[in-house]
């Protein structure tokens, strides 16, 4: 379609609103920009929040808590950088102050006859606020409040929405009014919140009848759910607090539960079109293994082994998530899978994200295996060819039980014999496509005579692809509410418990001027033998971002603070084999300390290394903070991570009423690793500051954009969905049944595209 025919097209779109009474074509383009360019749009646009007085504080109850909050006592929004009140007040007072050459501020003082008064700060602009601002106002004040250096409770630019007499008179009488999002564009056309209920209340009266419900009586009636005309009028114009609730649970259930439908429908669909390996889970060489550790498993990790053993022993593919904090034991998991795999005489593949944690793995896991018969080979990217030669050789012969490497392992150069099982570490650097690329690799390393015979599949072909058991680890731990969604169609295994000989990393923020006295434990530490990271941000030194860098306190520190110690240095921008010399120079202690960038988030394991300097540490990502504080605590003598920051940040850390952004943010990070080292914890709190999408990076992982459902604080609801929706794939897994007509129309109209193989349509 052209420019001009989308123009025409778009414009077609807006007439079919702009005609609507209280329209017009001005308003009918900024509901447009909005994207609302139907009845059925508006219909949709649902309420931001709502004035509700049952629900809203008064300015005495906003007080109290904030001090409380201030004070430590309680944080009832402990880690929201957008945690929004909404308070009903009159206007007492409207002021203007005058402030250096040409600046104003408009201060408005706000009264709700509890004894309390608050204000309004505005920052120049006076003419405009003053004029539209007047004494004995009602006002709907939605912001965040904090409490000024008075003890006074204040808003900063809060959004301010006049309540009109007849909407005075309906909020007195417990009406709970509805806000809508509003744009600049939107006010500038005089679409404020009364006009928006006004057409709103209109499109119901007309569009609301054609809506078709989407959930089945069945369901409606086990979580006495309202049905969906009733719900989108509750939630447009509620009739009371618990009319809301439900409503709101309704609309959220409805999206959790096609969501998690779509995750089991996929999951089936595997199943129905994958064959597997069921192996025999009783393996002679993991028996022995498990006799010769010097070492007892944890409780977590037997569960973990007797989960992924009935997974394997079945004939559909095994798709499990593993996931773990760093140094829980997710290697030695990893590898009785393996020998599992081995014992049938399937070959197995370990694929990491970088040279260092796959050379981590190769030597790990032959140390394991040194009297068990089981031959494991690296496979990574820079090998010289006749080395690279005869490893393919060895590959492709089946002489090589175990494979480690990188993404080389899924190279069409790379041909295996019987490919049983893909074990993916650190999956989340790792993209959809080449997992399945790994998947194609090991399909094709199986053939006809080399399936298990099954008797029910005699009279029919026998050349059904064999696909290969998947166990995707990860040492970033992922709240549960997110697994249940992102990781939907996988089976989740978790080790929640962290060796028994291993003491809790002690991790504490200090300031730049006490440095010394940190080079000085870090001196002390180094004479009792053990070793250190010191990290930075940067590699190099910027002229855009005052942060420290890596080289250029590497040489400082040699020549000046350490020059009786032996330091090196790693970094992104060496080379793979460099780094590796680097690294592998560290744990033979030829360097007392590592200076570094993030690059040892993933590095290998130096049990010798307890104690971590991370610089500019509020710079970093909690996630990010918590892998890195991972590389130490390794051994069984006690570990310290040292997180440097700026000296101003010496204050804020007391305080709980930082001022919203990213510097709160950054002492939330920080409070929060010295707090707690579970990185279950630490991800719920990582996912609150950043949001779902940031976190997995939306487009990798499929995640949409839930318009009522929170991930954070709706586990409970996601469960319940998931669990129905899980029900009905495995009941019906083809939605063909009468009383499953509503499911099989809604989840075609969302998911056709996906689901041709399963006759969805």
């Amino acid at each position: 379609m052209s420019t001009s025919e989308e123009e025409q097209a778009g414009s077609k779109q807006i007439s079919s609103l702009q005609y609507m009474k209280g329209v017009g074509p001005r308003r009918a383009e900024a509901l447009a920009a909005e994207g609302i360019l139907t009845s059925q749009d508006l219909l949709h646009f649902y309420p931001r929040a709502y004035i509700d007085r049952n629900a809203t504080p008064s300015l005495r109850v906003l007080r109290a808590g904030l001090q409380r909050q201030q004070q430590g006592e309680i944080f009832p929004e402990e880690y929201s950088l957008s945690a929004e009140s909404i308070v009903v007040a009159t206007i007492a007072d409207v002021k203007e102050r005058r402030f250096g050459k040409q600046r104003t501020i408009v201060i408005v003082t706000l009264d709700d006859n509890s004894g309390v008064k608050a204000e309004i700060v505005y920052f120049n602009q006076a003419h405009y606020f003053k004029k539209i601002f007047a004494p004995d106002m009602l006002v709907a004040v939605s912001g965040k409040p904090e409490l000024n250096k008075y003890g006074r409770v204040t808003f900063h630019h809060p959004e301010v929405e006049r309540i009109e007499a007849d909407d005075a008179e309906l909020y007195s009488a417990g009406r709970i009014l509805p806000k809508y999002r509003s744009t600049q564009k939107m006010k500038n056309a005089g679409l404020n919140t009364r006009l928006m209920r006004s057409l709103i209340a209109g499109v119901i009266a007309r569009e609301l009848p054609k809506v078709e419900e989407t959930l089945t009586p069945a369901l409606m009636e086990k979580h006495s759910l309202p049905p969906l005309q009733t719900a989108i009028r509750q939630m447009h114009f509620p009739d009371s607090r618990d009319s809301l609730t439900a409503a709101s649970k309704r609309m959220k259930f409805d999206e959790l539960f096609y969501f998690e439908l779509f995750l089991a429908m996929r999951q089936q669909g595997a199943r129905i079109t994958e064959r597997g390996i069921a192996f025999n889970s009783k393996s002679k060489r993991a028996r022995k293994l498990l006799e010769q550790l010097p070492f007892e498993l944890t409780a977590a990790q037997r569960r973990v082994i007797r989960e992924i053993s009935s997974d394997m022993g079945a004939a559909s593919p095994m798709n499990r998530l593993l996931q773990g904090d760093v140094g829980s034991g997710k290697t030695i998991v990893a590898l009785l899978a393996m020998l599992v795999a081995v014992d049938n005489d399937c070959q197995s593949v370990l694929m990491a994200p970088t040279e260092l944690l796959a050379e981590q793995h190769f030597h790990s896991l032959q140390d394991y295996v040194r009297d068990l018969d089981v031959k494991v080979v690296q496979l990574v990217g820079g090998q010289r060819s006749k080395t690279r030669r005869l490893l393919l050789e060895e590959i492709a012969s089946g002489k090589a039980d175990i494979i480690v490497g990188t993404h080389a392992v899924f190279e069409s150069s790379v041909e295996y014999r019987r490919l049983g099982l893909a074990v993916i570490d650190e999956q989340h650097r790792f993209g959809v496509m080449q997992r399945a690329r790994l998947k194609q690799r090991a399909a094709a390393s199986f053939y006809p005579d080399n399936l298990r015979e099954d008797p029910a599949e005699k009279s029919g072909t026998t050349e059904q692809e064999v696909m290969p058991d998947i166990l995707v680890m990860s040492a970033t731990p992922i709240p549960r509410t997110l697994s249940m969604t992102v990781y939907g169609d996988l089976e989740v295994s978790v080790i929640d418990e962290l060796p028994k000989n291993r003491k809790p990393i002690q991790t504490r923020v200090v300031f730049e001027s006490q440095l010394e006295k940190v080079y000085d434990f870090i001196r002390e530490n180094a004479r009792k033998g053990h070793q250190a990271y010191i990290v930075y941000p940067l590699v190099e030194k910027s002229e855009k971002m005052e942060l420290k860098s890596a080289s250029e306190h590497s040489e400082f520190l040699a020549d000046a603070v350490f020059p009786d110690l032996k330091l090196g240095l790693l970094h992104g921008q060496m080379l793979w084999y460099e780094k590796e010399d680097t690294m592998r120079a560290f744990k033979d202690r030829h360097y007392d300390i590592l200076v570094a960038t993030t690059v040892v988030e993933v590095g290998i394991d130096v049990p010798n290394a307890t104690l971590m300097l991370i610089e500019n540490a509020e710079r970093f990502g909690l996630s990010q903070l918590h892998q890195l504080r991972g590389r130490v605590g390794r051994g069984a003598d006690q570990s310290y991570c040292l997180l440097a920051t700026k000296d101003h940040f010496r204050f804020q850390l007391k305080r709980r009423d930082v001022e919203a952004g990213e510097q709160k943010a950054a002492i939330i990070r920080l409070k929060t690793m010295e707090e707690t080292s579970d990185g279950f914890k630490i991800a719920e709190v990582d996912l609150q500051l950043r949001g779902p999408g940031d976190i997995l990076g939306t487009k990798q992982s499929g995640l949409p954009e839930f318009m009522f459902a929170n991930l954070l604080t709706d586990g409970d609801l996601i469960q319940l969905a998931r669990n129905e929706a899980f029900e009905v794939a495995g009941r019906d897994p083809h939605l063909r049944s009468p009383e499953n007509a509503v499911l099989r129309r809604r989840f075609r109209s969302l998911y056709q595209q996906e689901f041709g193989f399963l006759d969805i349509a």
